[in-house]
């Protein structure tokens, strides 16, 4: 059951105005706040997610988990105060060596459905690494470009982080314990939720182009706390420009 009080604790997470009720449209890629994979303690990882190997992800042998990217295709609305269902399958897996060491690639394939019809199909890409060592360099990111037709400034803070997370039952402690983001996983601080920058891209192109048909994303550098973000669109493109101009996502969005 899709609960229109979830949808709207988003909404108020994010800044932004007005409920949602029992049949509304749900805005794109709230599907996330639902179909929790809730496990015991026994079954989670050193990094809070479940562990891999015992559900539908297979085990890749490398540490490290990150949400690489994405592509969504939106068939019809999803309606709050509806039941719903999830089907996730394994689309591919492979590994390959990266200049920084091994990598592991993931592709699942979800259909979410409601009424008898798929409403969204989503292709979410996860990438697998060791953890890095203490003389390992990191890649350099690509810059961001400066010539969007519209910008938005977006602030973040661990509150947002940790409601972020609770929301959408996001166990990765590189969004609730700097010191295992730092010490462990060799970040600079708490780490923004990739999904979270693709959410607020996404809500950018339907306020400004309209309904989306589809939407594909892919984080191209991490951003955390304290620093802000500026969310940009030129066209049907989008991006995340960090403060020191390096490009944190890239998307296309279809109308």
């Amino acid at each position: 059951m899709l609960d229109p009080a979830r949808a709207s604790a988003m909404q108020a997470a994010l800044g932004r105005g007005g409920a949602i009720a029992a049949g509304d449209a749900l805005p794109p890629f709230y599907h996330q706040l639902y179909f929790w994979e809730a496990r015991p303690p026994g079954d989670l990882g050193r990094d809070g997610h479940p562990r891999p190997g015992r559900g539908v992800i297979p085990d890749m042998g490398l540490p490290r988990r990150m949400w690489a990217g994405g592509r969504l295709e939106f068939h019809g609305p999803l309606r709050a105060g509806e039941a719903a269902t999830k089907t996730t399958q394994v689309e591919s897996t492979s590994r390959k060596e990266g200049r920084s060491g091994p990598l592991a690639f993931v592709t699942l394939r979800h259909e979410i459905a409601q009424a008898g019809r798929v409403c969204v199909t989503e292709m979410q890409d996860l990438v697998y690494r060791e953890d890095p060592g203490p003389d390992a360099v990191k890649p350099i990111p690509p810059v961001a470009p400066v010539d969007e037709e519209s910008a938005r400034e977006a602030q973040f803070d661990a509150t947002l982080l940790f409601r972020y997370s609770a929301l959408t039952f996001n166990g990765h402690r590189i969004h609730y314990d700097a010191p295992y983001a730092r010490e462990v996983e060799g970040y600079a601080g708490l780490v923004t939720h990739g999904p979270l920058l693709a959410q607020l891209l996404m809500l950018m192109a339907q306020e400004e182009l309209g309904s989306l048909k589809r939407f594909a994303f892919r984080a191209t550098s991490p951003l955390t706390l304290p620093d802000p973000a500026t969310l940009c669109r030129k066209g049907t493109r989008l991006w995340v420009r960090a403060p020191d101009g390096r490009q944190c996502m890239q998307a296309e969005a279809d109308v």
